[in-house]
């Protein structure tokens, strides 16, 4: 047993040093003035409206992100689940392998394919779509709508592995018995399958939320909204050397995700499985 803790040494040591001082650092911050006193005036500037609007805005991009990966995750999973080793290993390399090239490389494709004069509107000039319209382009770089998109193509992956590795060891006679007791194939997805799968579910939802709901990257150069998202709004403020300002938006932001976690851990009654 004490070999055991002793190997979790270095672990602690890595998320005191990496994860709990960064968020104690960012709470001091966002609680203090430049002379190191305390103060209200931090948390009082993100109830300001643009800030609150901006952190509406967050929420709500995260969740439709993850609404949207979870429709396409889920089904691919399933077929993933029936494929053979081979197939399905080569399918699941194919998700993983853009994530070996540079995020912001990436990203940098998505807006020479959504810009006004990129690929997908060329596409749709030599298709006449665009004369059919009555436009010169479709506007599609700066909208939320592209900033969905390079989320979910982005974060899909995280959606996929976690529900492809609960589906792939669910007990295979489980879903024979169903089927000798009368059970179609709905019935049995319905009453077998998506119930023994939502650890995977949970924690995929859990792990593209967070993800999605702290992006910058993609936000920076995918948005151009009148009203920034709240990682925007840090960012912004740190540029502007308002450093009280931009940690007290990062600490609402992190209290509100860290709310909804322990909520969906609550919910799930601590059914959240990572593999």
């Amino acid at each position: 047993m004490k070999n055991k803790r002793l190997l979790a040494g270095p672990y602690l040591l890595w998320a005191v040093s990496f994860v709990v001082i960064p968020l104690l650092m960012i709470f001091y911050y966002g609680m203090t003035t430049e002379t190191g006193s305390f103060t209200w005036d931090n948390i009082a500037r993100t109830a300001m409206p643009e800030n609150l609007k901006a952190l509406g805005i967050a929420l709500l991009l995260a969740f439709v992100s993850t609404v949207i990966c979870l429709l396409l995750a889920y089904p691919l999973a399933m077929i993933l689940s029936r494929k053979n080793v081979n197939q399905s290993s080569f399918i699941v390399l194919i998700f993983i392998l853009p994530m070996w090239m540079n995020f912001l490389l990436r990203t940098y494709s998505w807006m020479s394919i959504l810009e006004n004069n990129g690929l997908l509107n060329q596409l749709f000039q030599a298709v006449g779509l665009l004369d059919l319209l009555g436009v010169e382009y479709i506007p599609m770089i700066g909208t939320s709508g592209a900033v969905v998109l390079g989320m979910v193509y982005n974060y899909l992956p995280f959606m996929i592995l976690p529900i492809y590795s609960v589906i792939l060891k669910l007990d295979g006679s489980l879903l024979e018995a169903a089927r000798d007791l009368g059970a179609d194939s709905q019935r049995v997805f319905r009453r077998v399958i998506l119930p023994l799968s939502l650890p995977g579910v949970l924690s995929g939802a859990i792990i593209s939320w967070v993800t999605c709901i702290n992006e910058l990257s993609t936000s920076i150069m995918l948005y151009t909204g009148k009203t920034a998202t709240m990682t925007i709004a840090s960012y912004t403020n740190i540029v502007r050397n308002s450093v009280g300002t931009a940690a007290s938006l990062a600490s609402i932001l992190t209290v509100t995700s860290g709310i909804l976690l322990i909520v969906v851990f609550k919910a799930s009654k601590g059914k959240v499985s990572i593999v």
